[in-house]
């Protein structure tokens, strides 16, 4: 999906070197008001769409097991005025930074900024709290349905696996979140990351969260969690 020459680079590398430098932000964050919902019990299924029960036998991340104290709130995202326009609004954590993407289709590496049915819309960049990651945004006209949307990105992703799936709700929306383990292809290692989705009256939302290595993810899961618990339309 990322073509050859995504391949030829780390995904890890992409995500804190190569994508930045070839996507355009529109701007640094707008700061927000300083300030400071749980995974729903779904049935976790695999990538396959099959279900995985909690039997100890299964080496696969759960959906559940990001659920966990919020980061304090920095600002927010999405709603009218901020950095990123979007279908939704969340808070983002003290310190990440957001940009709005700007894609220019001529490009060679615009297919990065694509995944399944979803275009990059916004990241949100840790590395001011000394972490290598990004929360990045996704949105799409269809479908209009969450789970929908995050099966046809991780689907998108050929080093996507071993996935699962759990509901959620926060602002008056049901969302949907996926916890898989991601394969980097020059190493040939896994890490674990995490998305989730919602659907709003203009599309589709998916919010993710990379890092170098799943010792990243996990020290970034706060932000993550604060996006979850706070997303909602408007």
């Amino acid at each position: 999906m990322r073509g050859t020459i995504a391949r030829a680079v780390a995904p890890a590398v992409l995500a804190a070197v190569v994508l930045t430098g070839v996507l355009t932000g529109c701007g640094p964050s707008d700061g927000g008001t300083s300030a400071e919902g749980k995974t729903g019990g779904a049935t976790a299924r695999t990538h396959d769409g099959a279900e995985s029960g909690d039997d100890g036998g299964d080496d696969s991340p759960s959906a559940g097991s990001g659920s966990g104290a919020a980061a304090a709130r920095g600002g927010s995202v999405g709603g009218a005025g901020s950095v990123c326009p979007l279908p939704v609004t969340f808070d983002h954590a003290a310190d990440w930074t957001p940009e709005a993407v700007s894609v220019d289709p001529a490009s060679e590496l615009a297919e990065l900024a694509q995944q399944g049915p979803l275009t990059m819309a916004c990241e949100i960049d840790a590395k001011p709290t000394g972490h290598i990651g990004y929360l990045r945004v996704w949105t799409g006209a269809a479908p209009d349905d969450a789970r929908k949307a995050l099966e046809a990105f991780l689907a998108a992703d050929e080093n996507a696996g071993g996935a699962a799936y759990a509901e959620f709700e926060a602002g008056g929306l049901r969302g949907v979140e996926v916890t898989y383990t991601e394969t980097v292809e020059v190493t040939d290692e896994t890490k674990t990351e995490r998305a989730f989705a919602v659907a709003s009256p203009d599309g589709p939302v998916v919010v993710h969260l990379g890092g170098l290595d799943t010792a990243e993810h996990e020290a970034m899961l706060p932000a993550y969690e604060l996006a979850k618990r706070t997303v909602r339309v408007g």
